[in-house]
């Protein structure tokens, strides 16, 4: 069998390119794009600033990654409204790395993740985000939001965080050595942010209330010469791509911080395209404005990872809140996010200077109410008040984030929700003993009709055999089974072969067995682990229950 053509081949890689179609709508909506680019550019700036120094990378790194990363997914992503650049969840995962790693190793790093998260999308891996429960997807969110805010504690308290230490001991150590004459210029700046992203929303909503905070804190901490750590001096200008000194050794050990990073980007870059194609109105044909292409967006986002790594940025995600903010503003095309990158290149080139003033402390009090508002009490409740097996995933996911590493949160609260699923799926499977169609006939009571229910898989394949050969044990005038598996909704390669077995073992104790309602789907596996060989005769294979019915009457009719 010949593989695709060539011509197949280049179809399927032309849709990862960018296209006219991605701009049908620009002659309607290119004021309301360049409003919505520049709203979101201004909020951008202090994330992107704060985000890039909790990750231990550097405010410049941030800087340069909203940049070079926003203008690149923007083009090549699969989504029409996604924002993206430095992210809480990455500046988590990252701050470890410079740790154990150095900060050298960070660009060797975000290309290598961006390879990774390039090559998930051309093999089509997008969709498998969809397999993410939502209970793991909010916990892992509450447990993020939790670890940003705990991030930002050593700023906030005017110091710096223990090497070596996870954040929860960190910011639990900061708090108990805290020198509080030191701390209290650095805490008041930090209430200062918060309060005026608190206030300003309810004076008018359009105020950028997080730049604001920023711009007037610094300023009055300029005016009474507080003593605050600042972010200190920034590029003036775009660093020239280079490709980062490569240690054919370390490669190895950083192979695994890689694919964690790949990991979440492509996690947070599908989640934050998936919500922000449900906050729009829907199009002419029904779907929605923003409907997305999961697997151009993890090869958009890939490029984008690999790029801002050339430039000397950081791994880049979508962003949900600043897509988020592009949605509201009335973004409906990608000039939006480019605009929002060229803001902010605006800043590298004009306005280093002042930026390089504001206190790390401003920056943390932005961190702390953003990390708050990632957390919605509704949906904590609403998880909390489903089912028990869904507040533990949550639970479970969360307490993982904060405690110990973000992926394995993920993957510990994937593998909880599938025992959960599992275990549901196991109790609905059963057997149950049906009287024989039609009116009774001496001889019918020889005859067992067993309908088996749900799924025959390898968590419940034993209680079903259990079931049936206790049944056959129990009663001792059983001849003939009829076993209905028209019902049977799942069978794997376990359930199977117990299948196989039960056939066995009642055919050797004289019982004649009739499968009936094989369905077709199943026949390959049946015959394959030899539940068809199991049988007396090929005749004991039957589609319809009367016909079965009438064959097991002729077997007690004629024993033998």
């Amino acid at each position: 069998m010949s593989g695709p053509g060539p011509a197949s081949v280049l179809r399927r890689g032309t849709r990862f390119l960018p296209r006219p179609s991605d701009y049908t709508q620009l002659r309607s909506s290119w004021r309301t794009d360049i409003i919505a680019g520049v709203t979101v550019g201004v909020v951008a700036l202090p994330l992107a600033l704060a985000f890039g120094i909790s990750s231990g990378v550097g405010a410049a790194a941030g800087l340069i990654t909203a940049v070079v990363a926003g203008l690149v997914a923007a083009v090549f992503g699969g989504s029409h409204v996604q924002v993206s650049g430095p992210t809480g969840a990455m500046a988590v995962i990252l701050a470890p790395i410079v740790a154990q790693h150095g900060l050298g190793s960070i660009a060797i790093v975000t290309i290598m993740a961006g390879l990774i998260v390039f090559a998930a999308g051309i093999v089509g891996l997008g969709r498998a985000v969809t397999f993410i429960p939502w209970p793991v997807i909010e916990g892992f969110t509450l447990g993020i939001a939790a670890i940003i805010f705990l991030q930002q504690v050593p700023a906030a308290f005017g110091t710096t965080a223990p090497s070596g230490e996870r954040t929860l001991v960190a910011a639990i150590d900061v708090v108990a050595h805290t020198q509080w004459e030191r701390t209290l210029p650095a805490l008041g700046v930090v209430a200062a942010v918060a309060a005026f992203m608190l206030i300003l929303p309810r004076i008018h909503r359009s105020i950028p209330e997080s730049l604001t905070a920023v711009v007037v804190v610094a300023v009055a901490a300029g005016l009474l010469h507080l003593d605050v750590a600042q972010i200190g001096e920034l590029p003036s200008e775009l660093p020239a791509p280079t490709l980062p000194d490569i240690d054919p050794g370390a490669l190895g050990s950083l192979a695994g911080s890689a694919a964690a990073i790949a990991a979440l980007a492509a996690i947070e870059s599908l989640l934050s395209a998936r919500v922000a194609a449900t906050m729009t109105p829907s199009g002419p044909t029904g779907a929605p404005a923003t409907a997305y292409d999961p697997d151009r967006e993890l090869t958009g986002q890939g490029l984008a990872s690999v790029a801002s790594g050339l430039f000397g940025g950081m791994p880049a995600t979508g962003a949900i809140a600043r897509t988020a903010v592009n949605v509201r503003a009335g973004a409906r095309t990608r000039v939006a996010a480019i605009v929002h990158a060229l803001v902010l290149l605006a800043v590298v080139y004009l306005a280093t200077g002042p930026v390089s003033a504001i206190p790390l402390a401003a920056l943390a009090g932005v961190l702390m109410v953003t990390s708050f508002r990632m957390i919605s009490l509704h949906t904590v409740r609403s998880i909390l008040r489903s089912t028990r097996a869904d507040a533990a995933i949550f639970l479970v996911t969360a307490i993982i984030t904060i405690c110990f590493d973000l992926i394995e949160a993920v993957q510990i609260g994937i593998v909880v929700a599938a025992f959960f699923a599992l275990r549901q799926l196991a109790h609905r499977s059963s057997v149950t003993r049906e009287p024989l169609p039609g009116q009774p006939l001496p001889g019918d009571e020889h005859i067992a009709l067993l309908r088996v229910d749900g799924a025959m898989f390898f968590g419940a394949a034993e209680r079903i055999s259990s079931a049936i050969t206790t049944g056959a044990e129990d009663d001792p005038d059983m001849r003939v089974v009829i076993i209905r598996l028209s019902h049977l909704g799942m069978l794997d390669a376990t359930g199977a072969h117990t299948l196989a077995q039960i056939v066995g073992d009642l055919e050797g104790r004289g019982i004649t067995v009739i499968l009936k309602g094989a369905q077709d789907e199943h026949h390959r596996l049946l015959s394959g682990v030899g539940v068809f060989d199991s049988l007396r005769h090929k005749n004991h294979l039957m589609n319809d229950l009367d016909d079965a019915v009438r064959h097991a009457r002729r077997h007690v009719a004629t024993p033998g």
